[in-house]
């Protein structure tokens, strides 16, 4: 059952326009202009219909003020701006358990925009790669001890799309402690304080393992080339396609370390769970056209605002539609799923983190330093003292109506 949302609930303020706004009024053209993949349907109907009739719900009432709402249930689409929070913060709780007393180094790998469009009809392929690619390097530095580390890295790594106008830009985030553990498992190494490795080796190595793996993916035929994109299918097409990407400098940007487990779950707050644009993003919804602030990155982070058509603006927005199961969020080295349950206790013995630590690391939403975590979400927004009770269901817009319903249905909070 998706979860319920509480209308009105306290925390950030409310966004005057959604990403869900410029679907209601603009999706059915962009539906019928272009032809779409199930996938993109599927987000379409999910982003419009969540949290309206179109998935039911349940009357509320606070059981110290009586105040009484209709809470709607969530789509719960992975892509879905408002349907994060409560996903993220589940999922950082878990994390926090996982934290180690050591500084973090945030390290950012980039692939050449010469690929995107092979990207973009080989996601699940080729972005696959990329976690693999970035996995083998990583690894291999951690093992060499000209490297100063001879051990097992551990490192989490976070697949993003997109830049902040929304055009496709692949990269992933990746948050790596600062230290290894020893091949026979007695030891911890520690990184120095301020450096991990050498950014520009760390890209070369990247770009072979990449092109490697690439190649191989072309010989076994994983990959498809339509369109615009049929030159690269042939063997003089693909080898030249190689030859430009070996020309290029491969991007690894490391960013300077973390100092504790609160700013690192800080970090993975902003990053893990974020979609390709905030409803806070969107300035205006009117006229065909949608304004919208982003950050510069070519002019010192200043904030500056675009507007885009509608249809333009949607198209962008699907770009970043992943394959259906495709992971976004991995885990490598001594935090793999497979390992995890004896090395990561292991190197928690090692840094003398006693058993009960996990309940003083900070909890998701807040730390010592950022103060306590946002307000339960069942908390009455009216008198901000009482809890909010289901006592009614409310059903969901009758089936023979969705035809009818995802692009013209008003929004149900405009007062």
């Amino acid at each position: 059952m998706p979860a319920a949302h509480v209308h009105g609930a306290a925390g950030r303020a409310k966004p005057r326009w959604e990403v869900a706004d410029v679907l209601r009024r603009y999706g059915e053209t962009f539906r019928r202009a272009y032809r779409l993949p199930p996938l993109h349907l599927k987000i379409l109907r999910a982003l419009t219909a969540c949290r309206t009739p179109a998935l039911g719900g349940h009357r509320q009432r606070c059981n110290i003020c009586g105040a009484e709402h209709d809470a709607y249930h969530s789509c719960c689409n992975r892509h879905c701006p408002k349907c994060q929070s409560l996903a993220k913060a589940k999922w950082l709780q878990a994390r926090s358990a996982e934290l180690l007393p050591v500084g973090y180094f945030h390290l950012v790998f980039t692939l050449p925009h010469v690929l995107n469009p092979l990207i973009l009809c080989n996601k699940a392929v080729i972005l696959a790669i990329l976690f693999e690619a970035v996995a083998q390097t990583l690894l291999q530095f951690g093992r060499n001890p000209a490297n100063g580390l001879g051990g097992k890295l551990g490192f989490l790594a976070v697949l993003h799309t997109w830049d902040q106008r929304l055009r496709d830009h692949f990269h992933l985030h990746c948050l790596v402690p600062a230290g290894a553990l020893s091949p026979d498992g007695r030891r911890w190494i520690p990184a120095q304080d301020s450096f991990l490795f050498p950014v520009k080796a760390l890209g070369k190595v990247f770009r072979g393992k990449f092109i490697a793996l690439l190649k191989q993916a072309f010989d076994e035929q994983r990959l498809v080339f339509p369109g615009r994109t049929a030159d690269l299918g042939t063997p003089a097409g693909f080898a030249a396609l190689i030859g430009e990407l070996y020309k290029k400098d491969w991007v690894v940007y490391c960013k300077p370390p973390f100092g504790g487990p609160w700013k690192v779950l800080d970090y993975l707050g902003r990053y893990t769970h974020r979609v390709a644009i905030s409803n806070h993003r969107i300035l205006d919804v009117r006229d065909g056209n949608v304004k919208f602030s982003y950050r510069d990155r070519a002019d010192g982070d200043k904030v500056k605002t675009m507007t885009l058509r509608a249809e333009e603006f949607i198209r962008r927005f699907l770009l970043h539609a992943l394959p259906s199961s495709f992971m976004r969020i991995r885990h490598f080295g001594f935090l793999a799923n497979r390992c995890k349950g004896r090395d990561l206790q292991r190197c928690r013995e090692l840094l003398g983190v006693p058993a009960e630590a996990d309940d003083k690391l900070p909890a998701a939403g807040g730390s010592p330093q950022q103060g306590p975590a946002p307000e339960h979400p069942k908390l009455c927004p009216f008198c901000k003292v009482g809890t909010m009770l289901a006592f009614m269901p409310l059903p969901k817009l009758p089936i023979h109506l969705w035809p009818h319903f995802p692009y013209p249905l008003p929004r149900l909070d405009s007062s």
